[in-house]
């Protein structure tokens, strides 16, 4: 799937000489959190909408209020993780685009890419995520691989989701059949295992040994 397809025109772009009422007007028509002003082409911003609807001189022109302009935006070749990105870091719903030639093209909407991504096989293939921890300076991505492969599994992600001091923890998305094979593969190479198993042998032997332990001091 392309996600240039998703690139949307809808809404006309904002001009600096457009006055704050017609810009109010789209946020007023449209569940938008920002959108771009552009002039000949050239993007040059994106005003927020909690800035706008705050202007009180509506027949002002938007170019008094430049200094509000938000300076981010993807270009063509953006994959959706790099969107995501950016959607995050602006906390915004709308992304202007650019070509090869910083030419303003339109804009992705944060919906269209959460579908994009949601339906994509890291998401939709039938599989386990594993969510294991290691020291940061000694964990290998080539490892996880390898662990994985080796016990029989096929990767179909992997992200680091979190760092913490000097510990980082490894999302995977995997299709396996051995799954709590591969999960002890992970605790002989100094692997915590965050996330919950089902079929954790490890963790249904701990539970008996305390189950066993509490019968013993309850005699």
């Amino acid at each position: 799937m392309n996600i240039n397809d998703y690139i949307l025109k809808e809404i006309k772009a904002l001009r600096l000489k457009d006055s704050v009422k017609s810009a109010q007007k789209v946020f007023k028509n449209f569940p938008i959190t920002h959108f771009p002003v552009v002039e000949n082409n050239q993007l040059l911003g994106s005003f927020a909408e909690e800035d706008i609807q705050t202007l009180e001189h509506k027949d002002e022109e938007l170019v008094a209020h430049a200094h509000l302009l938000n300076s981010f935006f993807a270009n063509e070749k953006a994959t959706v993780l790099e969107l995501l990105k950016i959607f995050a870091d602006n906390n915004t719903n709308i992304v202007p685009v650019l070509n090869k030639d910083k030419i303003y093209v339109g804009y992705y909407d944060l919906c269209d890419v959460l579908d994009v991504f949601s339906t994509s096989p890291f998401m939709l293939e039938e599989s386990e995520t594993l969510v294991v921890e290691k020291l940061e300076n000694d964990y290998s991505m080539g490892e996880i691989a390898q662990i994985v492969e080796a016990n029989g599994g096929k990767l179909l992600g992997v992200y680091i989701s979190e760092k913490t001091n000097d510990f980082i923890q490894v999302t995977l998305r995997i299709v396996s059949n051995e799954i709590n094979e591969m999960i002890q593969t992970f605790r002989r190479y100094d692997y915590k295992i965050i996330s919950t198993h089902e079929n954790d042998i490890y963790l249904e032997d701990l539970k008996n040994r305390s189950d066993y332990l509490q019968k013993y001091l309850e005699m």
